[in-house]
């Protein structure tokens, strides 16, 4: 059994790689590779404390460095006096942190980003100390050390003014990090793969489970949810490995997104999409606008007179409002349109929102808006 199983395997992989080699990319379509990943293939964040020394006179004293300086020194049998503080300015207290990748080795290296954490004033020209980098779970999954690369920087005169470029308070070391321990993944343990869409939308999900089905046969792939896909794969690592690489350049039709309309209030930024559409309505929108100016007059008193001159005010206010220009739009009307008619006016971003968000209370408007 497990023999003509193994046959089957691959005798389909074979299939596989044939089929995908002839099919053509359909218009408006993505590979699964591009829009969905594969549950349980993905990175993992670490976090570690650690010493960056060498500084040229640029770093810290503060408790918590102290504390660290004594640790360091007692772990190679040095240890100072209780009541004596150490007299450093070169070292500094910084937080280290990196992605470990899906899949990475022990052995392999990563690289890192160091951050202070104290009030040292740059990092520029610092080396960091071994460092444990550890995860969620408190293991340890790689150790950090070498010379930091820092693009800030700072100066500072005697008189107390300084200058900062970019942020020097904080630095890389490329490939700064060796990976001690490998994650678990649980990529061969089951007999499916699940390919989770990044953007969930059931349309999508129907879409990605119909071309798989067209490619390997009938319930091969099983639309769970609208963010997950549940496809059928062989247990043999080496096979399944081919497998999905055919699997992840399927082209798939994306689902149109749901009709929405972003707004950032801040910046007056406006973004529409296609499928917005509009109900009859008719918009009247002006602009109230309030200049004032000041100028002053010299009040100069007559030759030989007592009075003295003086300087007095001027001031002139002026209130002008444009026209309400009343413009209306027929059923199945687009955003498009309406944005045109809007601009076609002089109106700024910030009377595009007010009509936008009128439109949105009046129920004339088929989508939702979104206001960040």
């Amino acid at each position: 059994m497990k023999a003509s199983m193994q046959k089957f395997n691959t005798w389909l992989l074979t299939a596989l790689l044939v089929v995908s080699s002839v099919l053509s990319p359909l218009a408006h379509a993505q590979r699964i590779k591009d829009i969905a990943n594969v549950a349980g293939v993905r990175s993992n964040q670490l976090m570690g404390y650690g010493l960056v020394v060498g500084l040229p006179g640029t770093g810290e004293r503060t408790p918590f460095t102290d504390q660290s300086f004594r640790t360091m020194l007692g772990n190679f049998g040095i240890n100072l006096p209780a009541d004596q503080r150490p007299q450093i300015n070169n070292v500094a207290a910084v937080a280290v942190h990196a992605e470990l990748p899906a899949f990475a080795k022990s052995g392999q290296q990563i690289d890192v980003t160091v951050s202070s954490v104290g009030d040292a004033e740059s990092l520029v020209g610092g080396t960091l100390l071994q460092t444990y980098l550890k995860g969620a779970d408190g293991e340890i999954y790689a150790v950090a050390q070498g010379n930091l690369v820092v693009g800030g920087l700072g100066a500072q005169g005697l008189d107390g003014s300084s200058i900062v470029i970019n942020t020097p308070t904080v630095g890389r070391v490329p490939n700064g990090a060796m990976v001690e321990r490998e994650v678990e993944t649980g990529f061969a343990h089951t007999d499916f793969i699940t390919f989770n869409l990044n953007r969930p939308d059931f349309t999508t999900a129907r879409h990605m489970a119909e071309a798989i089905n067209g490619l390997l046969g009938p319930e091969s792939a099983v639309p769970v949810d609208a963010a997950s896909v549940r496809v059928i794969a062989p247990r043999d690592p080496g096979q399944r490995v081919a497998y999905l690489s055919t699997l992840e350049n399927i082209q798939v039709e994306q689902g149109q997104a749901a009709a929405r309309i972003i707004i950032n209030s801040r910046t007056g930024t406006i973004v529409v999409g296609q499928n917005v559409r509009l109900h009859p309505a008719a918009v009247a929108h002006g602009n109230l606008q309030v200049t004032i100016t000041e100028d002053f007059n010299v009040s100069q008193p007559a030759p030989f007179g007592d009075g003295e001159t003086v300087v007095t005010p001027d001031s002139q206010i002026i209130v002008e409002q444009e026209d309400a220009r009343m413009f209306r739009f027929d059923p199945g009307v687009s955003m498009n349109e309406l944005i045109n008619a809007i601009n076609q006016i002089g109106a700024a971003p910030g009377d595009i929102i007010a009509v936008l968000e009128a439109l949105k209370q009046a129920g004339a408007i088929d989508g939702e808006l979104i206001i960040i």
